[in-house]
């Protein structure tokens, strides 16, 4: 099956936010607990704190850290920054500070117990899970990459790259389809593939 086999809006909208969050989404995600707080207070300055808890936040609901804070929906900044007391116009400040931003993320991460995609046994029980699926269901492939993606945020794994996804699914899909069509080749006795063989081939 072809590799590329995502829609525009999946690509597009992959460990993206796709429009401003739900009411219910903010207080699910974005609200901070007492142990958010806490972890947030030891970040030294205003702009520390916001970017800090924001990266915090954004990998609970995206599944992955995103590179520029900047591009989050104006409705989260305001929502993240009203729990903190703080003014959000201070956020550029942070965007000026890049190895402060990836020593936050890894803090997180560390903190949060979020594992890369490439850790085993994690990829070999997603790879299992989706051919098991595969296998069982005649879910098309972009169904499949949606409920991969949420199980990877679910279990803490950080998104890999869309195309290694992708790459990952298409395999998966492929050898499902040629052990079904093994299994099928093997059903017809030797006097039926006979048959069969001569109604390919036109004879009577």
């Amino acid at each position: 099956m072809p590799v590329n086999f995502l829609t525009d809006q999946q690509r597009n909208s992959y460990g993206q936010f796709a429009a401003e969050p739900a009411a219910a989404e903010l207080t699910k995600y974005f609200h901070l607990d007492e142990t958010d707080h806490e972890l947030i207070s030891n970040r030294r300055g205003a702009y520390n704190r916001l970017g800090y808890a924001l990266q915090l936040a954004t990998v609970r609901y995206l599944g992955t850290f995103l590179a520029n804070p900047l591009e989050l929906p104006e409705g989260v900044i305001a929502y993240i920054s009203a729990q903190l007391g703080v003014d959000p116009g201070c956020l550029p400040e942070y965007m000026d500070r890049r190895e402060t931003r990836m020593e936050h993320s890894l803090d997180i991460k560390i903190r949060l117990g979020y594992r890369d995609f490439e850790q085993q046994p994690d990829q070999w029980r997603l790879t299992r899970w989706l051919y098991e699926r595969a296998w069982l269901t005649a879910e098309r492939p972009t169904v499949l990459f949606d409920l991969a993606t949420a199980r990877l945020v679910s279990q803490k794994i950080l998104l890999p790259g869309v195309s290694t996804l992708e790459r990952l699914i298409a395999g998966i899909c492929d050898r499902a389809s040629e052990r079904l069509w093994n299994s099928m080749a093997r059903l017809p006795s030797a006097a039926e593939k006979r048959k069969l063989e001569a109604l390919l081939l036109g004879r009577r």
